[in-house]
């Protein structure tokens, strides 16, 4: 199977991947965690039990699959953070095995398991699945977006004033309230998920215009980018830059449409 614009017998591999590791291992753990399964890599960042047993699954599985691809799973860079140092070289999967951790681990949806697909530093596919919903978000590079098998088109909100989650724990309390005061009549601020695998289908789905990430890894943002990009919503940083593995940059604007993107960037950064 080619790792360029991979085709639906690619798709339904990972997919079948996805689902089997979401009911094997991560369902039968739903609130059923106990203390000893859940660590702190870093202060505040947890990992647990089912984000370890769920990344070794889909490395040995997706290593079978495309033998030529190197995998890089979240778990495995925090152990070792030089395997990031040539994700644009090449063919990569990229995993988050359990984005929205500290959902999970106080027994709270959304939580989610992505992969990226990525060749010579462009994100070829991505999948997201929602393993409470059963909901597969699923892009290809130049192919489309789609949602369990039907293609989507990213949609506003169609509210007064854009809809924006803002991930505002990253920030600094100065630059927190600059963005609250810029926000204020122009922009209607709503909570986040906690969970980039649920930001992005929102964005598409038509329940938030835009959202703002200041820490952009790539396990937790590149299949929601391409998901959104194909959808015709648009990712960039705050200068316009494309989101790209091989294109270092800080934060990021993620809206339903080019117009809300270029409405959010005058607003929040003008």
């Amino acid at each position: 199977m080619a790792a360029r614009n991979p085709g639906h017998a690619l798709d339904t591999a990972v997919t079948a991947m996805m689902r089997e590791v979401a009911a094997g291992i991560m369902m039968p753990r739903f609130r059923k965690l106990e203390a000893h399964q859940i660590a702190e890599k870093t202060p505040g960042d947890l990992v647990t039990i089912v984000d370890q047993e769920s990344e070794a699954r889909l490395t040995e599985q997706l290593a079978a699959l495309l033998p030529e691809a190197r995998v890089v799973g979240e778990e495995a860079a925090a152990a070792d953070p030089a395997i990031l140092d040539r994700l644009q070289d090449g063919t990569v999967w990229v995993i988050d095995p359990l984005d929205g951790t500290m959902n999970f681990t106080e027994g709270k949806h959304p939580f989610a398991i992505m992969i990226a697909l990525v060749a010579d530093g462009e994100t070829q596919a991505g999948w997201i699945l929602d393993p409470v919903s059963g909901r597969m978000c699923h892009a290809a590079l130049g192919q489309g977006a789609f949602v369990d098998g039907e293609r989507v088109r990213a949609k506003s909100s169609g509210s007064p004033l854009p809809i924006a989650a803002i991930a505002t724990y990253f920030l600094s309390d100065e630059r927190r309230a600059d963005i609250e005061a810029r926000s204020a009549g122009r922009i209607e601020l709503v909570a986040i998920p906690r969970c980039a695998g649920e930001q992005y289908p929102r964005l598409v789905l038509g329940q938030n215009d835009l959202t703002l990430f200041e820490r952009t890894l790539p396990w937790d943002h590149l299949p929601g980018a391409l998901f959104l990009e194909e959808a015709g919503g648009r990712i960039a940083r705050p200068d316009g830059t494309p989101y790209r593995v091989a294109l270092p940059g800080k934060g990021l604007i993620a809206a339903a449409s080019p117009a809300i993107w270029d409405e959010a960037a005058e607003i929040l950064f003008g």
